[in-house]
């Protein structure tokens, strides 16, 4: 076998990040840049915006063989079943054509009771893919949307270069769903999915349980170039308990400001939560069945007072009746403003045929259902993020 070329990694060569950090050992992609970190040393958001959903390397060669070097940290919940390793998914030309994942790698191990963590260095692993067709061809390597991973190395038979961006960049905002909780691989997360079906390029901020109307997170939105913007909003709002309804509708108003001072035509798909029959009529704040921990199993329940309403606190059903009066509001002066109840990509009848796994995400079945409806919905002709053909050629 020849030598293998050896590519420095840059951001010409990566795609769905916001900010790449030189680190020690390479390049660590970031979902929200450092003047967002900064504002808030929650470990969650932090871990969270760490973790490269939707990101990828992208690039054109005629190579047969690509490895990459990675340095992973892998999260272990104490006393939970064990989680898979992440996986890196091969795409080629728009087709997933391999998986793999790497050995080695840093551990962090959770207590979800007390929140209490210990991390654990470990080595550099190597993820590799051979037999690639010996044509020019687009490869993309979507990194695990559940992995904090730093990027080391990348080596071919062959020489690649940077892949310009062609049509549309949708850029999405929502919680751990969005993130990609429980999907079978980077890029079978709903997003992924719809954006591949919709024919765009994804930027992917859904934050696991940080989709929090957080200030920062709405100037990270307003100033990152995007063609297309959708925001997921509510189940972390519930499932956190951290505002009430009078905060609520306000703190919507202001993250739609915020992202109207820099994108203030860009159509903009505000989308409720879906199905949650935990948090429909019962306020968070979400916790761990310890019960169920006991026997090995992961669930949530809501631990809230559903008479607690009447004094302002959240539930699925309030929040998406105040979403949907916010948006039809403000459409009449933003006719780019779209809404899309979420119940629509996840309802009763879905939850009978494809219940909530642990009574908060989505399978990945589930992921696809809802990535593939969101499609029809959002892309298809008539809807918010429908191309318009003009002279011939679509745009945005």
């Amino acid at each position: 076998m020849p030598d293998l070329i050896t590519t420095p990694l840059t951001a010409g060569l990566v795609r769905g990040a916001l900010e790449l950090e030189p680190t020690e050992h390479g390049l660590l992609p970031h979902r929200l840049p450092a003047r967002a970190r900064a504002q808030c040393a929650d470990p969650q958001l932090l871990m969270a915006e760490s973790q490269p959903s939707g990101v990828r390397l992208a690039f054109r060669t005629r190579a047969t063989t690509v490895e990459l070097d990675t340095l992973p940290t892998r999260r272990v919940y104490a006393g939970a079943p064990p989680r898979p390793d992440g996986v890196y998914d091969l795409v080629v030309d728009g087709k997933l054509s391999g998986q793999a994942s790497v050995d080695g790698g840093n551990t962090l191990v959770i207590d979800m009771a007390t929140g209490a963590a210990e991390s654990r260095t470990g080595p550099v692993g190597t993820v590799r893919f051979t037999d690639l067709p010996a044509e020019d061809k687009t490869v993309e390597i979507w990194l695990p949307h559940n992995e904090t991973t730093e990027l080391v190395a990348l080596r071919t038979d062959a020489p690649v270069e940077p892949v310009q961006e062609q049509g549309r960049v949708w850029l999405h905002h929502g919680s751990s769903i969005s993130h990609g909780s429980n999907a079978a691989s980077p890029s079978t997360t709903w997003p992924a999915i719809a954006a591949s079906l919709g024919g765009v390029s994804l930027i992917n901020l859904g934050l696991g349980g940080s989709a929090l109307l957080d200030p920062f997170t709405a100037r990270a939105l307003r100033d990152t170039p995007a063609d297309l913007i959708s925001l997921k909003i509510g189940i972390n709002i519930v499932n956190a308990d951290v505002m009430r309804l009078r905060a609520f509708g306000p703190a919507v108003h202001g993250f739609l400001d915020t992202i109207r001072e820099g994108q203030p035509t860009t159509p903009l798909l505000v989308v409720s939560p879906i199905l949650c029959p935990i948090h429909e009529d019962t306020p968070g704040p979400a916790a761990v069945d310890v019960e169920a921990m006991s026997r090995g199993e992961l669930h949530f329940r809501a631990t809230g007072d559903p008479a607690e309403r009447a004094a302002g606190k959240l539930t699925l059903k309030v929040i998406r009746a105040e979403l949907a009066r916010i948006v039809a509001e403000r459409a009449t002066d933003d006719p780019n403003l779209h809404f899309l109840d979420g119940l629509g990509l996840y309802g009763p009848a879905d939850a009978d045929e494809l219940p909530l796994p642990d009574d908060l995400h989505p399978d990945a079945a589930t992921h696809r259902r809802i990535g593939e409806r969101f499609a029809g919905l959002a892309f298809s002709a008539g809807g918010p993020f429908a191309a318009q053909v003009v002279g011939g050629s679509s745009r945005g």
